[in-house]
């Protein structure tokens, strides 16, 4: 059996094994990272030999360090990566090129109903019922979108909020409010099967599903670096922050939302955090434009989001899809029963 894990911004890692009696045997781990010295190598093999076939990504890691002293340097990998390599060879993690991707471009829909095909879809992966996807927002309204655990009250002006006509709803994920006008940002959602992240931590995984748009900005001219948690920034300063939430069923939902074009005033008075949050976007004053990506790529919005999907068809294997009639269907019932309620919205007044 052989697993290969390449470390996002690191080295690849490959491991063969042999399972007998449920132990892991024959095993040889190679790929083109440094490690030091030598014969640390065949110490990391003799660590994985014995190991049961059902060990966790983290207890192969945790076997590794225990046999390795503070004299040893591994460089451009890890142990939780030779983790990760090993559960891919016996079958338990998969990676970018065991799936199939439903790509979705962009249509126009109610920002809430965004929000909504988001938990929809998380679901629809999860149940086999999908295969892994990618889809792009797009929308026809004004939004506030708070995270998970944002108050509402912390995070909007109410009266300012009212006076642009622009509605709060908080999503899924964790992370910080979204300021959404139509054309004004680039938003996609990125929904995998749990074991595409298997072994990783949270931070890991977000650099991880991070890695595709980080080549995708290269190709248009930003040169862009993934910021943990949850930020991706290029030399001018932030333009993007990545939200994430994973599902018990089995998906992991993981969203990136980047400034385009944002009227910088309006975000400050409604946005309560406003002015905070333009500090670390190269922008000194309110009265300019939030406009990393306008400004970066020179390219129109649907420019740059045709740019991102021809990249990630190049890159993976896809096909093209659109949504059901059920997803959107389910979609709208769950704008009315969750994501438009009091209860929901205000659940962290």
């Amino acid at each position: 059996m052989r697993g290969e894990y390449k470390v996002p911004g690191g080295k690849l890692v490959v491991v063969e094994l042999e399972v007998v009696d449920e132990r892991l045997t024959n095993v040889h781990l190679s790929g083109d990272f440094f490690l030091e010295p030598d014969s640390a190598l065949e110490d990391i093999d003799a660590a994985l030999t014995g190991m049961p076939a059902d060990a966790s990504a983290q207890q192969l890691a945790d076997a590794i360090e225990g046999a390795l002293d503070d004299t040893v340097a591994l460089i451009g990998f890890t142990p939780q990566a030779v983790g990760i390599a090993v559960r891919r060879a016996l079958g338990r993690a998969t990676g970018w090129g065991d799936h199939t991707f439903d790509v979705i471009g962009p249509v126009v829909l109610d920002p809430v109903m965004h929000m909504a095909l988001d938990e929809v879809l998380s679901g629809e992966v999860a149940a086999g019922r999908r295969p892994p996807l990618l889809r792009i927002w797009d929308w026809d309204a004004s939004l506030v979108v708070i995270g998970s655990f944002q108050s509402v009250r912390n995070e909007v002006d109410p009266d300012a909020a009212q006076r642009y006509g622009i509605r709060v709803a908080r999503r899924i994920s964790g992370g910080g409010a979204m300021f959404m006008e139509p054309g004004n940002c680039i938003t996609y959602s990125l929904v995998v099967p749990a074991s595409l992240v298997e072994g990783l931590s949270f931070e890991q995984s977000y650099a991880f599903l991070d890695d595709w748009v980080l080549g995708a900005l290269a190709e248009v001219g930003v040169n862009a670096t993934y910021v943990p948690l949850n930020d991706i920034a290029s030399d001018k300063g932030k333009i993007a922050g990545a939200a994430q939430k994973r599902f018990a069923a089995g998906s992991v939902l993981h969203h990136v939302t980047m400034a385009y074009d944002i009227d910088a005033v309006k975000m400050s008075q409604v946005l309560r955090t406003g002015r905070e949050k333009l500090s670390d976007k190269g922008t000194k004053s309110a009265n300019k434009r939030v406009d990393p990506m306008r400004s970066q790529t020179g390219m129109s919005r649907d420019a740059v989001i045709a740019a991102f999907l021809d990249h990630f068809r190049r890159r993976y294997a896809t096909r093209d899809s659109g949504y059901t009639d059920e997803e959107l269907a389910a979609a709208r019932e769950l704008t009315v029963t969750k994501f438009l309620t009091h209860e929901w919205t205000y659940r962290v007044p």
